[in-house]
């Protein structure tokens, strides 16, 4: 008897970790991509890097493959957090945040920051292999404690990194715009867009001296279908992480920016928004915070805002919906 064939398409997304999810929906091969860090006990690779499962129904998926793998001999050691695909000009660009604890900045009062940043590296394809840009210097200045870069791309065609400035090093976390040039390098100073306590929901941690330490993760931008531009992006509320979201009252990256209330709570966060095939708006995000699954939310555009229509439940396996 012939043994059965391998089924191409074996995992569903409660038996895979999953991380600071990003999905690619490639049209021209009918594929999802789903990007996170590389575990070796589901690729069978050691190395540090990135990882993407694929699937062409968003309900089985095959096994990881790596895409990307961190050269040695760089300033970076651990990491590979929260990596997201962009195509731009034609080209397929990995944005993905690597630090060294062993490298110390200065020390900020109690604090004590190390080098953190995103990194760039380039494909032909979505699915891979992507290779360094620049050998793996940071967009933003080493100096800056930074982590979660996305690109943005303006109503001018200009392209923007926006990532999160960790509140190790500034206590208060914010979340900063960075114009890019051409070859996604930095073209001129970060712009302050706002801090994670001007959230009335966000909960710091007191510290000793008074103050507290606040945090800011996962910035993704969206444009609705009347212009409205928002934000997603994640802390923490009195009951743990949470998925929230910002808008723009200009229209604008450098706002002013006006925060609502969070999409979802019970300890789920880092989403990122795409759309299906058939062009449902759709939301990807990861809960719990440890040992992280991804799970799936059909969305709605409202306009003015976006807004949570159910969870997706056969398509991420959750037993009942968390708001």
């Amino acid at each position: 008897m012939r043994p059965a064939p391998a089924v191409k398409a074996p995992l569903r997304l409660p038996a895979m970790p999953l991380h600071d999810p990003w999905i690619v929906a490639d049209r021209a091969s009918g594929t999802y991509h789903l990007f996170t860090r590389n575990e070796r006990r589901m690729t069978g690779d050691a190395r540090l890097g990135i990882m993407a499962y694929t699937s062409r129904d968003l309900k089985h998926w095959s096994r990881p493959h790596m895409v990307f793998a961190l050269p040695p001999g760089g300033w970076a050691n651990d990491g590979a957090w929260a990596p997201e695909v962009h195509r731009w000009q034609g080209r397929w660009y990995l944005f993905a945040t690597f630090y060294n604890d062993a490298m110390p900045l200065p020390v900020a009062g109690a604090r004590k920051p190390v080098r953190r940043s995103t990194i760039l590296a380039v494909a032909d394809r979505p699915g891979g292999p992507f290779a360094l840009v620049r050998n793996g210097e940071p967009i933003v200045n080493r100096s800056i404690m930074t982590l979660d870069g996305t690109l943005f791309v303006d109503a001018k065609g200009k392209p923007w990194l926006v990532y999160a400035h960790e509140w190790v090093q500034v206590g208060d976390g914010t979340i900063e715009a960075m114009p890019l040039k051409d070859d996604l390098s930095a073209a001129g100073p970060p712009r302050l867009l706002f801090r994670a306590s001007d959230a009335p929901w966000a909960k710091g941690d007191k510290q000793p001296d008074g103050t507290s330490n606040y945090v800011t993760d996962g910035p993704e931008l969206f444009r609705t279908r009347t212009g409205t531009l928002l934000m997603l992006w994640s802390s923490y509320d009195q009951n743990g992480y949470v998925q929230s979201l910002a808008r723009s009252k200009s229209g604008g990256i450098e706002g002013p920016w006006e925060q609502l209330p969070p999409l979802v709570r019970a300890d789920s966060g880092h989403g990122m928004l795409f759309r299906r095939f058939d062009g449902t708006l759709m939301m990807v995000l990861h809960r719990p915070f440890n040992n992280a699954r991804g799970k799936l939310y059909e969305m709605r555009d409202t306009g003015d805002s976006i807004e949570v229509v159910r969870e997706a439940t056969e398509l991420d396996g959750e037993r009942t919906t968390v708001r």
